[in-house]
């Protein structure tokens, strides 16, 4: 398939003898350069960089950032990943010179507010969860869900039951979660679903045992549904003295609303960086949080924040598992954090949950009579469709993924969770006004009528992007990493 790029490469837009800087004259002794490097790391041709003026430079840089596709932009509806517009003002509070400023190595007397926020923080999470104690210490979701199940091994291993090593794990759970066991040393046990989208509870009668470590959960869960038994599914995992850690990527459902300790939870990770206000996506930065029931506490993670009469200081668990990140932490996350549950409160977050719900319902509704709906009962936050019946006209998830593109749109996530065939996962968010829920409901709508009256149309897409559809095995198998002279 053919491509199309809109903006040249910064190597073609070189011109011999063009500069787009100047360096300062030079203010200390010269040394010659084979004095600091061994003549063997020296090159022996100059560098092929490019020679470009100054504006040529920004424009280049410029004309690149248009190609993204970003929240700022437009709609992102990345199924369980929230991807919403964050206040900008939380942004602000982050370059305040007592948090962006500081070191560190500064002791502690000289950081107090910043202590303290990570104190408050804590507290504030910890009440969020319904648990006793939190860490700020793992730096994404991923590593929280590290941090939480070496947590729950040490505490096995201290009560002299090590021989539990098997975690069970819903099929319908993120990708991480048995990744995340694997890290620790436990074997996955999976568990099917049942035909309402939630555990099935009488298969896990049968696959807990006294080998069981614990249940790693989200609910809701991937499909966007809340298991509806919980609390049984709770007392048979403790029942055979399993613990149950709760995956808090779909946490933007619950806020305000139930809390994972109510649910019978030992262990809960939230991701900051989705949930509490830090723009998701780009790699980073991250921050993922436990909050664990109070027999947990004497092994989390260090140091944790402490208060001391009118002092703030670090302190390390009787039982700590030990440090799983340098210094603070991703000090500047937990600042945005903070400012979103101040500037909420109570009743913002759970009108936060509240809207999400409200706007994953009417857009699925909306949606069920032209892409098949696996489980119909009411969504939370979330909710996945099927391209089933499109597959029948000769096209796939992917195309319609690609198609999207075209309408302006990022594409939802698809073909997971994997337990759904051809699946199409929407996260409306509650930052989005109707209007624009209706904008992409309408091009959800016209893409399936596409497919019964143009397919080839979408098997395609996209059209009208800086580049068409790639060949994507090709790009996978033969990866040009470098820009290379024609």
């Amino acid at each position: 398939m053919t491509t199309k790029r809109v903006v040249p490469l910064i190597f073609e837009r070189s011109t011999p003898g063009r500069r787009g800087y100047r360096l300062p004259a030079l203010d200390v002794p010269e040394v010659s350069i084979d004095q600091l490097i061994p003549q063997e790391h020296l090159r022996t041709q100059p560098a092929e960089l490019p020679e470009v003026s100054e504006l040529e430079v920004i424009r280049h840089y410029t004309q690149l950032s248009r190609l993204n596709h970003g929240v700022d932009v437009g709609f992102y509806p990345l199924g369980s990943c929230t991807m919403k517009y964050n206040p900008r003002v939380h942004e602000d509070v982050t370059s305040l010179p007592g948090f962006a400023a500081i070191h560190p190595y500064q002791p502690e007397s000289s950081v107090q507010g910043a202590l303290e926020l990570m104190y408050n923080l804590s507290e504030y999470l910890a009440i969020i969860s319904g648990l006793e104690a939190t860490t700020l210490q793992p730096a994404a979701g991923a590593h929280g869900e590290l941090a939480g199940l070496m947590v729950i091994k040490a505490f096995h291993a201290h009560n002299g039951e090590g021989h539990r090593n098997e975690m069970l794990i819903p099929d319908s759970a993120h990708g991480t979660n048995p990744a995340s066991c694997a890290m620790v040393g436990y074997k996955v046990v999976e568990v099917p679903s049942d035909d309402r989208g939630g555990v099935d509870v009488e298969a896990l009668k049968k696959l807990v045992g006294p080998n069981t470590a614990g249940l790693m959960l989200t609910n809701p869960n991937t499909l966007g549904l809340f298991d509806e038994n919980i609390c049984t599914i709770s007392q048979i995992v403790h029942d055979v003295g399993g613990l149950l850690y709760y995956d808090g990527a779909n946490a933007n459902a619950i806020l305000g609303i139930v809390r994972p300790g109510d649910m019978g939870f030992d262990v809960v990770h939230y991701n900051l960086h989705k949930t509490f206000s830090t723009p998701h996506g780009g790699g980073g930065p991250g921050s993922g949080p436990i909050s664990v029931s109070k027999d947990l506490a004497p092994f989390l993670p260090g140091p944790v924040v402490r208060k001391e009469g009118d002092k703030y200081v670090f302190a390390t668990p009787e039982h700590s598992i030990g440090r799983l990140k340098s210094f603070y932490g991703n000090f500047l996350v937990y600042a945005k954090a903070y400012a979103y549950i101040l500037s909420h409160g109570p009743q913002g977050l759970r009108e936060v949950s509240e809207i999400a719900v409200l706007h994953a319902n009417y857009m699925m509704r909306r949606l069920q009579d032209v892409y098949y709906l696996p489980v119909d009962r009411h969504c939370k936050h979330e909710f996945v469709l099927s391209g089933m019946w499109q597959k029948e006209l000769g096209v796939r998830t992917t195309d319609i993924a690609k198609r999207l593109l075209d309408y302006g749109y990022h594409a939802p996530t698809v073909y997971f969770p994997l337990i759904v065939d051809e699946a199409i996962m929407i996260e409306p968010t509650e930052t989005e006004p109707k209007s624009t829920l209706d904008e992409f409901i309408e091009a959800m709508r016209a893409i399936a009528q596409e497919a019964k009256d143009n397919p080839e149309n979408l098997t395609s897409a996209p059209h009208h992007t800086p580049v068409t559809r790639l060949d994507e095995s090709r790009a996978a198998r033969q990866p040009i990493l470098r820009w290379q002279k024609s």
